[in-house]
């Protein structure tokens, strides 16, 4: 069963009864309860929201991410279990004594999987009638190459060269487009649903025994979650293609929206392939950190990642 994302936009009291997350609105008095050990996701996107010890307490012994935004409505903090595998001590140690040839072999995987991601997505684009819908065409042969050249370790950084082609071609030429997290829309909206994944991903991580903070290629002294955005990298794809249909129906009219912000919670329920099997994203991400904490035991030599 997939695990269900819940946000709170609204002034609300959130408290616990019966293992039951119960929930009552302010503005109304309205009140309603989930089950808690349905939640895979919490946001938390107003500055109004009182939650009690007990809430946070049962939500992380469930292993649920939960994700605070600021005034602005980003997200700006994310809270996990410290105890989310009854083996954690023996993956932790494999993690901490993996070699530097297999870290290497596996971000190869890494950035060839996220780039032909890529040149899937890419290949989706029609930039003539934004009211038309994405159509799949072959995927882009460029970035295609460009996963052909990834060397161990990607010593040459491919990845950047990839990147570069990428979001030069992604969105449509009137929007002038340049990835940068402060920047012009659509930016506010890759942000987010980045935000989103990461949470996914390290919240999965956690659940395979798994030490976020300790990084397969990422090594930044002060980023808690390297293993998260090392993992999630095949996955950015994704949230690029909702963007894209964002962008589709809305032109360049990209200030965040809460139509454009329920697309982009639904990134967990997403359809994606892997393994050549249809599975809704969110298992999709348990699966790839399940084969990542095998491949630091030395039971396999692939990480398993999706295919669009």
């Amino acid at each position: 069963m997939i695990k269900r994302t819940l946000y709170f936009g609204n002034p609300s009291y959130l408290s616990t009864h019966l293992e039951q997350l119960e929930i009552k609105v302010v503005e109304t008095g309205e009140t309603k309860s989930v089950p808690i050990e349905d939640i895979g996701v919490l946001i938390l996107d107003n500055q109004q929201i009182t939650i009690t010890q007990a809430v946070m307490a049962k939500l992380l012994a469930n292993n649920t991410a939960f994700i605070t935004c600021d005034n602005t409505h980003h997200p700006v903090g994310l809270l996990l279990n410290l105890d989310g595998h009854t083996l954690q001590s023996r993956i932790f140690t494999a993690q901490v004594e993996a070699s530097e040839p297999l870290k290497k072999q596996l971000w190869q995987q890494t950035i060839i999987a996220k780039i032909q991601n890529q040149a899937a997505v890419l290949g989706m684009q029609s930039h003539g009638d934004l009211a038309e819908p994405l159509l799949f065409n072959a995927p882009d042969k460029s970035l295609l190459n460009f996963s052909k050249d990834v060397k161990s370790g990607d010593s040459d950084n491919t990845e950047a060269a990839a990147a570069a082609y990428y979001w030069k071609r992604l969105f449509p030429p009137f929007l002038q487009f340049t990835r940068f997290r402060e920047g012009d829309p659509p930016n506010n909206l890759l942000n987010y649903g980045y935000a989103i994944l990461r949470a996914i991903v390290a919240r999965s991580l956690v659940g395979s025994g798994l030490l976020p903070t300790l990084g397969i290629h990422h090594r930044n002294q002060y980023n808690a979650y390297c293993l998260a955005d090392d993992i999630m990298e095949p996955y950015r794809p994704y949230v690029d293609k909702v963007v894209c249909e964002i962008v589709g129906m809305n032109g360049q009219y990209l200030e965040m929206t809460p139509t454009m912000k329920k697309q982009l919670l639904a990134i967990p329920a997403m359809d994606v392939t892997i393994d050549e099997q249809r599975s809704p994203l969110m298992n999709a991400v348990q699966r790839t950190t399940s084969s990542l904490a095998k491949c630091y035991e030395g039971k396999i030599r692939k990480i398993l990642y999706p295919v669009i």
